[in-house]
This record gives structure tokens, C-alpha cells and sequence, in this order.
């Protein structure tokens, strides 16, 4: 995954400090050698130290546990600091157990950069030809896409339009730099796998002999560097690279003094200048693998999106002149009556479909016995109006029948015989009007007509006052879809930390693919060590190594959090152990798939 532009750009200032201090330390112990016997150069190089985020694996625990006792025995035994028959003072135990932490840490760190650009370089090269020729003139900034595009025009001029020769630039320019950087890699990866199973056999060595043990390490280490040394030549040879500015030249590390080779002969002033001097070449590889992969390394992304940049530069300044011209700095009321309007719209949309609604479901909740009072008094004015038309239906019944009708008579009987009366009299209606019945029938079907209304209108009421809720509801439709879509962009932004250690679905599955990568690792390097590739084998474990520390570190908080941490901190360093199995370690990544929660896919979670 990609940074960030504001992570990589202060990851750059970062990187470019750290380079700085590195050349002051290194001039520092060109003219200050008679700060060796001190703790002088170990405080200053701790203070220059970059400290980013861990990558790494801790110390193979039996070193961890000698340094502890070296420094508990002598303590209790003594009661002071002096030094031991072995002539190893605890805080020269300390510094050492610091170095060799700090140098797997540097080292896991380089391999990390080494990686985000390599990623950045295959990704490349696995596109189309038309992606290669965009990103040779389109994403590697303002002067590649003006030169790119003016040899693009003339290769159209010479020998008419076509983008292989472009196409063949880009693949040899990403070819070029997958291979140094997966070189480098490889060398890198070797180196960390010869310290790590170094310090894995010494630690289990120094139980019966701490005397020669512990010296021979630092004599070990220093002749990896000087091996790491000989393969960075190698490398450097073949592909003609250039150091800039001549910052450095060969031979790159210091190399011991023979008169320390015997670990007997060992004081404490040739321990310290031997802690020294490892201190010394991590610092210069530091400095030379910035410098290497700083020349390969991907584009930063303000250069590879400085188009949409640009384009959008011109567009806000653009919509900058345009507002200008409708502020206040220039006589005009525009903006302020576009804030009022705008202002005047959101209290409204506030009011219709935020307050109004909810005072609507509090009434309807809340208010109900008095809407309830308010429909019955209705249902008795409708009542009123049926009585009134029953005792109207009955005197006119009675009346044009000339007979006595009980008062429980049915109203459409009666309002029949007020039909038939009504049909007779509309033969003569100017006649009837003034001396017949038929204003009298008039009036009870206006009478009839009103009872019509009043119950649909009630009835009306009726419905809408149960669906009173609804509208609400419907009407705080729009602010609650608004609502959601606001915290769905919260939300996002709040998981939107996609690394290993974050806290979303996409984290989750770069740690499951994390434990993938182990496995194949593991199995390549059983694959290497079986057709007696030793150096392949040992790249391969070191990537192992790699691989299982940012397992380690991307998975330690979510597995504290669940209460696993314990036993998957020690499976993951049982798969660091050398002489494990390969068997055993393959046992180990299909439990860690199946039974960690944080390990596990979201779907299967309980």
C-alpha cells in the first residue's frame, strides 16, 4: 500500500535528517577518537537513532535471558559494578545487547523501505505498455512529461506514431530498478538471517563458555559486515551505480583490530571500542542503503499525481478570482447573499424536516388523550346530525302516509318513501314548490347530503390521524439519510488506516496475507535448503524474518486486546527459531490461521 502524500513527504524530511545526522556522527568520530573509552559515542548515537515504527522481531530469547543473568549474578554476587573474571562489566553486557537489537532494527527497516518501493516497481511492470508510457511521461513530474512528450512528437515526425520505443524505455527503466532493489534485498536478507542465527547459536552457546562466547560475537559480526560489504561491491560493479556526491567509497565498514581476535585478551576499553565500531558500520550501512534505494525509489506522490494537482491548483485559483470578484473587496454583496440564502435554506430544511417532525411524533405520543377528546366530541356532532335526519325522515314519513311509525324505524325504509314522494312532486315542481312537499324533500336530502360529508370527513381524520406518525416519520426521511451519510464518511475515515496494525476489514486482511507470506517463505526456504542453495536459503529466512516481525508488531495490540497475545507472540518466534522443523513450523501458521481472532476473517468472527 501507498503512503500517504503528507506521510511521505514527512517521512522524507524524516529521512533526509536522519542522513544528516548519520554524516555528522560519522565526522564526529573522525576527529573525536578519544571518545572511544567513553559512553560518550554510545549516548550521542543513541540520540541520532532514527525510531520509526517497529518492524522487527525481538532478540532470540536465549541471549535475552544470558544478558539478564550476567547482569543479576554479578550484581549479587559483588554488590558493586566491577568486573567479573570474564572481564565483561553489566553495562558493557547492556550495550551490547542494545546494538545488536538496534542493528536487526535498522536492518528490518531498510528491508521495509527496500520492499514499498519494490512493490511500487513490480506493480509497474506488470502493467499495459500504454500504462508504462503514461507513467514514463505523466507521473514522474513537469519535466519528464515535457521531455517525454517532445521526443514522443519527434519519433511521430521521423518514423510516424507509435509508442514502442517509449514502451521499451519504460520497461528497462522499471526492469533496472526492480533488479537492483530485489539484489539489494536479497543481500540485505542474508546478512539480517546470518546475525539473527548468529545470535540464536551464541546465546545458546553462552550458558557453559560466556568467556569466548560473547567476544566471538563481535568478532562474527564484524565479519559480516565485511561479507555484506563484499556482496554490495559485487552489486555495485555490476550495475555501474554511481554514489551520490561521493558520499561514500570502498572499503565502506571498519574492520576489527587483529589483536582483538582472542577472546581472553579482551578488556574492557577493546570491548567498548568493539561496540563502538559495530555502532559505527550500521551507521554507514544506514547512510548507503538511503542513498541507494533513494536514487530507485518510486515517485513521491505530489510528482506522480502533479497533474491533478496542477489542474486543481489552476481551478481553485480560478474559483479564487471568480470569488474576488463577488466579495466585499470589490463592491460586491454577491457572497453575502449567497451565505444568507444558504443559510436560510438549512434553518428551513432544520425546521421541515428535523424540528417539525419530531414535535409531530412527540404530540402524537404524548398528546394522545386530548386528540382522543377532540374525536369524540366529533363522532357526537355526527350523531347530532343522524338524529336529526331520523326525526326529519319520521315526520315526513308520517305525514305523507298518514300513519304512526315507531321511532326505531329504519332510515332508508323512510328515506325511500321521501324519494318516491319526491319523484311524484317533481312532475309539477313550480306547483308543488309553493303548496306541495317538494321543498320539504329538499331539505332532508341537503340534510342527508350533510350527514354524507361530516362522515367522510370524520372518517378522513380518522385515517390521517393514525398515519400522523408516518408523515413525520417520511418527512425525517431526508435528514436521516443525510445523518447516515455523514456517519458513513466518519466511519471511513476513521477505519481508513488500511496498514497491518489498523482496525478495519482491510487491516484485518493484509495480516491474514502477512501470515500467507510466512508460509510461503517458510517453504521456499525448505525448497532452497534442499537443492543446496545456501545463500538463496538464507535470503529466503531472512525475508522470513522479515515477514514474521511485522506479523509481530501489526498483530500485538488487536491480540493483547483479546487475551491471545501470550501464546501468539511465542508461536510467532517459534517460527523464527532456525533449528525448528520446517514441518513443525508449517503446523504452527495453519493453527495461527484458524484459531486467533485477530488473525481471522471477518465473516467467521463470533
Amino acid at each position: 500500500m501507498e503512503a500517504k502524500p503528507e506521510e511521505s513527504e514527512e517521512k522524507g524530511i524524516r529521512s533526509s535528517i536522519s542522513l544528516y545526522s548519520l554524516r555528522v556522527w560519522n565526522q564526529i568520530v573522525a576527529f573525536l577518537p578519544s571518545t572511544r573509552d567513553s559512553n560518550f559515542l554510545w549516548k550521542l548515537s543513541s540520540f541520532l537513532r532514527r525510531r520509526r515504527r517497529k518492524t522487527g522481531l525481538p532478540l532470540p530469547l536465549p541471549l535475552n535471558s544470558i544478558n539478564s543473568s550476567v547482569i543479576t549474578g554479578q550484581w549479587e554476587s559483588k554488590k558493586n559494578w566491577s568486573l567479573t573474571v570474564t572481564g565483561w562489566e553489566p553495562a558493557e553486557a547492556s550495550r551490547l545487547y542494545d546494538v545488536l537489537g538496534d542493528l536487526l532494527e535498522h536492518c528490518f527497516l531498510n528491508l521495509h523501505s527496500i520492499w514499498k518501493n519494490l512493490q511500487f516497481w513490480q506493480s509497474r511492470a506488470e502493467g499495459t505498455n500504454a500504462q508504462k508510457v503514461y507513467f514514463m511521461i505523466c507521473e514522474r513530474g513537469p519535466r519528464a512529461f515535457f521531455s517525454g512528450t517532445a521526443q514522443l512528437m519527434r519519433q511521430s515526425f521521423r518514423d510516424g506514431f507509435s509508442m514502442q520505443h517509449v514502451a521499451r524505455e519504460a520497461s528497462l527503466h522499471i526492469a533496472d530498478r526492480i533488479t537492483i532493489l530485489s539484489n539489494l534485498r536479497c543481500h540485505l536478507a542474508v546478512f539480517v538471517a546470518q546475525v539473527f542465527m548468529e545470535i540464536d547459536k551464541i546465546g545458546a552457546e553462552a550458558v557453559n563458555d560466556q568467556q569466548n562466547s560473547l567476544p566471538s560475537l563481535l568478532v562474527t559480526l564484524n565479519g559480516l559486515f565485511l561479507d555484506l560489504e563484499a556482496s554490495i561491491c559485487q552489486l555495485h560493479a555490476a550495475h555501474q551505480m554511481d554514489l551520490i556526491d561521493g558520499s561514500f567509497s570502498f572499503p565502506l565498514f571498519e574492520k576489527l583490530p587483529d589483536v582483538n581476535k582472542e577472546g581472553s585478551q579482551w578488556t574492557s576499553c577493546e570491548i567498548g571500542d568493539a561496540i563502538n565500531l559495530l555502532y559505527q558500520n550500521l551507521h554507514k550501512l544506514d547512510s548507503f542503503i538511503y542513498i541507494l534505494v533513494s536514487k530507485h525509489r518510486k515517485p513521491r506522490k505530489l510528482t506522480q499525481h502533479w497533474l491533478r494537482y496542477t489542474c486543481g491548483a489552476v481551478g481553485l485559483s480560478v474559483c479564487s478570482v471568480w470569488l474576488i470578484q463577488h466579495s466585499s473587496l470589490m463592491g460586491s454583496n454577491d457572497i453575502e447573499n449567497w451565505f444568507n440564502e444558504a443559510h436560510n435554506s438549512a434553518v428551513s430544511f432544520f425546521k421541515d424536516h428535523v424540528e417539525q417532525p419530531l414535535i409531530s411524533i412527540r404530540d402524537e405520543l404524548f398528546d394522545t388523550f386530548r386528540k382522543r377528546h377532540k374525536g369524540v366530541m366529533e363522532v357526537q356532532e355526527v350523531q347530532l346530525t343522524v338524529n336529526s335526519l331520523h326525526r326529519m325522515l319520521l315526520a315526513f314519513s308520517e305525514h305523507t302516509k298518514g300513519q304512526k311509525f315507531p321511532d326505531d324505524a329504519s332510515d332508508q325504509e323512510m328515506l325511500a318513501i321521501v324519494m318516491a314522494r319526491y319523484e311524484k312532486e317533481l312532475m309539477h315542481p313550480i306547483q308543488n314548490l309553493l303548496s306541495g312537499e317538494l321543498a320539504r324533500a329538499l331539505l332532508i336530502q341537503v340534510q342527508k347530503l350533510k350527514l354524507d360529508i361530516e362522515t367522510a370527513m370524520l372518517e378522513l381524520d380518522q385515517i390521517l390521524k393514525a398515519n400522523e406518525i408516518n408523515f413525520a416519520v417520511l418527512a425525517a426521511l431526508p435528514a436521516f439519510f443525510l445523518s447516515l451519510l455523514l456517519l458513513m464518511l466518519l466511519r471511513a475515515w476513521y477505519k481508513q488506516d488500511t496498514r497491518a496494525e489498523g482496525k478495519g476489514r482491510a487491516a484485518r486482511l493484509q495480516r491474514r496475507l502477512l501470515v500467507v507470506e510466512v508460509e510461503k517463505a517458510i517453504m521456499q526456504y525448505q525448497s532452497f535448503v534442499d537443492q543446496g542453495r545456501v545463500k538463496d536459503a538464507e535470503c529466503r529466512f531472512g525475508l522470513l524474518l522479515y515477514s514474521l516481525g511485522r506479523l509481530y508488531h501489526a498483530s500485538e495490540k488487536h491480540a493483547k486486546a483479546t487475551g491471545e497475545w501470550l501464546y501468539l507472540r511465542q508461536d510467532i518466534l517459534d517460527l523464527g527459531k532456525p533449528g525448528l522443523p520446517t514441518r513443525d513450523k508449517l503446523r504452527i501458521t495453519w493453527r495461527m490461521e484458524r484459531v486467533y481472532d485477530c488473525l481471522l476473517p471477518t465473516l467467521k468472527r463470533s
